[in-house]
This record gives structure tokens, C-alpha cells and sequence, in this order.
């Protein structure tokens, strides 16, 4: 075996150091996550798509900061927000998960464990890649991170309705939608979200939030965000400049495709026609085949897109990502 000289070491230390952050963070402790707990839409228009929403789910506003106005699903907490998309495209802006014993300044402590340092400045809500930005909205404290990809994340707690108090917990009655809707929303389901990188980002939520692998789509794993049946799916970016959201998926009771796709129709939605045809206010079904885990004659998944062209997804209460017709067998 040949002998290692002063040289060779001294450049095996920056590979050294690096491995033992690496084992480091591996080690930490992770952040136990109840499940996702909002979707932040940026439109457009919102008061169209505060109409449009409300129409079609019936959704109550359960809080309001300035122009942004947060939807309630089904019994709440959780909650869909909209707010102005300004100078930027419409966009699925960023996502909240519920923190179990939120305690903001314990959370910031767990995220350096895992590399992820606090920015004072700098761009978004996060302050950038891989950093996380502590605020203050009235008496309540909001904490948002953002992951390697430059993703936002908010990290809140359970109780929080997007209100007053320092859980975010005080909202007060809410204001009811002008009609009951065509469908009833019941709460979340996932997130598909293109990144560059989508084993890095599995390792990084694996690593920092103690996400298993609930499922698999073909050769993508699904990430379940706590114990439900809550999950994230990280797929490539293709020739996307940067990372993004991809469409959000939300659930509803006693899943019919056809009872669906009527009650989108009579909302006004059309059939989207051409596969992967683009356009604001569409519907469509993709049937998930047995290479990506579904039935034999395919598990349906159910899309539409809203005034901006935003894709949603619509699935049972039951649906983890895995098999059985309505997605809802996983391990």
C-alpha cells in the first residue's frame, strides 16, 4: 500500500471535512412534520380567482393580510391562500407544513443542524437557497425556509388558520362563500414539484424532516410528509430554468371520475382535448398505469387547470400515491 504524503493529505482534507458534515447532518435530529397545511397560490387577478374558487368549492375566507386572502379547507385549519402574483407569472408560490411543538426559534435550531442557515436579507421569503428567515405578522411568528433548490417552505404550527396570536391560531368567524359550490374539498393530498437534482432533494427532506418512502411511481419515490397520507413527489425539471412547483393535489369524499368531470363542466371547465394542451380553465384525466404502480386498467388521477392556468389535482381522501383504484394502497 503506498504511503500517504503531507501532500495527498492536505488535499484529502476539503473531501474529509465535507464527509463529515455529510455524517453530521445524518445524525441530526429531524423535524417532525404533521403533515402539509397550505398552498399559497400567486394569481393574476385575485379577485377572479377568489370567485373562481369559491364557486366551485364553496370555501370560506378564513383570513385576510391586505390582498391576500386564505381559503379555508374543509373543517381547517389548513388553508389555501391567494395573493398577487405582482411583476412574476401565476404560480403555485410555496407551500406550509405543520411543525409537531412549534417552536420557531427550536425549528431555525434543527434547520442548521441540517445546514440550513438563517438569512437576515436576500431574495424571497427564505432569503434564498438553503436558508431560513424568521418574521414577525403582527404577534405571530413565521418561518420560512428554503430548501437547496430554492423552494419556500413555510414551517408553522398545527393550530395555525393563518390568524393572529403567536400560533397564528386566532381567526375569527369566517366569512362564507356567496354559494355552497359545486364540490367539497376535504384537505390535501401532495405536492409534485420539479427540481434539477430529485435524489439530492429526497435526501435532504429525508434527512431533515424523517420522510420514509411511502410509495412508488415507476422509478420516482414518494416522500410521506407526516403520518397521513400526506406526501411530496420530486421529478426532473426537464428544460425548466429552475425549480417550481408542478400542480398541487387536494382531496375530496367518495372519488368519481364522472361525477367529477360533470360538476367541472357545469362550472364552466372544458375537456382539455389534445394531451399536455395547455390553457386556463380545463379538466382532464390521466389513468395511471401498472409501471407507475396503478390498476391494470389504470388508476385515474384527476386534473383541471384554474383562471391562470394552474394545475390542481382532485383525488379521494384515501389517495397516497400507490395502488388500488383509488390510489390509496401504500405500504
Amino acid at each position: 500500500m503506498p504511503q500517504m504524503t503531507r501532500r495527498t493529505f492536505v488535499a484529502s482534507l476539503p473531501a474529509l471535512a465535507a464527509s463529515t458534515r455529510l455524517l453530521a447532518r445524518a445524525q441530526s435530529a429531524s423535524i417532525p412534520v404533521r403533515g402539509l397545511h397550505q398552498v399559497t397560490l400567486a394569481v393574476s387577478d385575485v379577485g377572479r380567482s377568489l370567485e373562481f374558487y369559491q364557486g366551485l368549492f364553496g370555501m370560506p375566507v378564513q383570513a385576510r393580510h391586505g390582498s391576500k386572502v386564505l381559503l379555508g379547507i374543509g373543517d381547517g385549519p389548513h388553508f389555501l391562500a391567494l395573493t398577487d402574483a405582482g411583476s412574476g407569472p401565476p404560480r403555485i408560490d410555496h407551500f406550509g407544513m405543520a411543525v409537531e411543538d412549534f417552536d420557531a426559534d427550536r425549528v431555525v435550531r434543527m434547520l442548521a443542524d441540517h445546514g440550513v442557515t438563517q438569512g437576515s436579507s436576500g431574495e424571497g421569503l427564505s432569503g434564498g437557497p438553503g436558508r431560513v428567515r424568521v418574521s414577525t405578522r403582527g404577534n405571530t411568528t413565521e418561518v420560512h425556509m428554503g430548501d437547496p433548490n430554492g423552494l419556500v417552505i413555510e414551517l408553522q404550527d398545527p393550530r395555525s388558520c393563518g390568524g393572529g396570536g403567536p400560533a397564528g391560531d386566532r381567526c375569527g368567524p369566517p366569512e362564507p362563500a356567496p354559494s355552497s359550490g359545486s364540490l367539497a374539498l376535504r384537505g390535501f393530498s401532495h405536492l409534485t414539484i420539479n427540481v434539477p437534482d430529485p435524489a439530492a432533494t429526497n435526501e435532504f427532506f429525508q434527512q431533515t424532516f424523517g420522510f420514509g418512502i411511502q410509495a412508488y411511481q415507476a422509478a420516482a419515490p414518494l416522500l410521506g410528509a407526516g403520518p397521513g397520507e400526506h406526501f411530496l413527489m420530486f421529478i426532473g425539471a426537464g428544460r425548466a430554468p429552475q425549480a417550481g412547483i408542478n400542480h398541487a393535489c387536494l382531496t375530496v369524499d367518495d372519488f368519481d371520475v364522472e361525477h367529477l368531470q360533470r360538476a367541472l363542466e357545469a362550472y364552466g371547465l372544458t375537456p382539455r382535448g389534445e394531451p399536455r394542451a395547455a390553457g386556463p380553465l380545463r379538466h382532464w384525466v390521466s389513468m395511471r398505469m401498472p409501471n407507475r404502480g396503478g390498476v391494470p386498467e389504470g388508476t385515474p388521477e384527476l386534473y383541471f387547470s384554474d383562471p391562470d392556468g394552474l394545475s390542481i389535482q382532485l383525488q379521494d381522501v384515501a389517495y397516497c400515491g400507490g395502488g388500488g383504484y383509488l390510489g390509496g394502497e401504500c405500504d
